[in-house]
């Protein structure tokens, strides 16, 4: 019987103090020119930055995704809890942030893009859905539609059961919670960690599994399949065009028959002598063979 192989945290130095405080100036610069795509006028610390990585099961295979790593201490979390660099997936807005990224975690793939516009700065990247997302971007500094819109995004990239992970330094969830979004998803929230100034939770978001996600989902995986092999698809959209053909067809005929008895129903209501009509037409019998309208002769 094989034993079951179980990651292990790796040990990671702290970084020096001034490389500490260089991040913490390139952040106030970055602040100051940005405030509301950068959200916070340092690097997230230590213990929030353990504990969002506490939220990533390193045992779960496929790359693991992080939104707006700024100078990387989340990411230095990531990878002392277990995740191998290579695995890593940076999505980071702003350019210095990501030559520092690439500097420090060459193993890493960097990518300079819109994390709000997950779907396409992450197009021709992945290989295989995502084992977790983590984000460090400052949702409420967006309207409540682009939040929704990134959940959507980062559960169609995700298999299936995985986490979308953000901080927030607020109370509430920066996803809204309302009856007509919640059921969409699942939510949870870390204990405050109050070693971090300010003091932050941790919110954990999981899809449900709804049609609109699964058909979502299953395009993400057919452009991944169409991406590492063309032609073993063919078949298979083939048979997806003439089912969808036939679903189409079948459609417009009910459609075209619903609104032919509906005109009718109106024309009837409009024309009392169309209505009358119709009734005695319909009182009349039928005249087998077709007979009707012909002159009868004596037999």
């Amino acid at each position: 019987m094989r034993a079951e192989h179980r990651s292990t945290p790796l040990a990671h130095p702290r970084p020096p103090l001034d490389e500490r405080l260089a991040d913490e100036a390139r952040f106030i610069k970055t602040w100051l020119e940005n405030p509301a795509g950068t959200g916070a006028v340092s690097p997230s610390g230590r213990s929030l930055a353990r504990a969002m990585a506490r939220y990533v099961d390193p045992d779960r295979p496929g790359p693991v995704i992080e939104l707006g790593p700024g100078t990387g201490p989340v990411t230095e979390a990531l990878i002392s809890r277990g995740i191998a660099p290579e695995r890593l997936v940076l999505v980071e807005f702003e350019p210095q942030f990501c030559k520092l990224l690439a500097r420090r975690y060459p193993q890493a793939t960097v990518i300079q893009g819109d994390a709000y516009r997950l779907a396409e700065t992450l197009r021709g990247v992945l290989d295989e859905p995502a084992a977790t997302i983590v984000s460090s971007l400052p949702l409420r500094n967006q309207p409540e539609r682009h939040r929704l819109m990134l959940l959507e995004q980062a559960f169609a990239v995700l298999q299936p059961g995985s986490s979308f992970v953000q901080f927030t330094y607020g109370i509430a969830s920066p996803i809204p919670l309302r009856p007509g979004h919640k059921p969409c998803f699942e939510a949870r929230v870390s204990p405050p960690v109050w070693l971090n100034l300010p003091p932050a939770r941790v919110w954990i978001y999981r899809a449900a599994e709804t049609p609109a996600l699964i058909r979502s989902r299953d395009g993400a995986r057919t452009y991944l399949k169409l991406k590492s092999g063309p032609e073993l698809l063919g078949e298979e959209l083939r048979e997806q065009g003439d089912k969808l053909k036939l679903g189409i067809r079948l459609k417009a005929e009910k459609a075209r028959a619903e609104f032919k008895l509906h005109a009718d129903r109106m024309m009837d209501g409009l024309n009392p002598k169309r209505r009358r009509t119709r009734r005695t037409d319909a009182l009349k019998p039928s005249d087998p063979g077709g007979a009707r309208g012909r002159p009868r002769g004596r037999h």
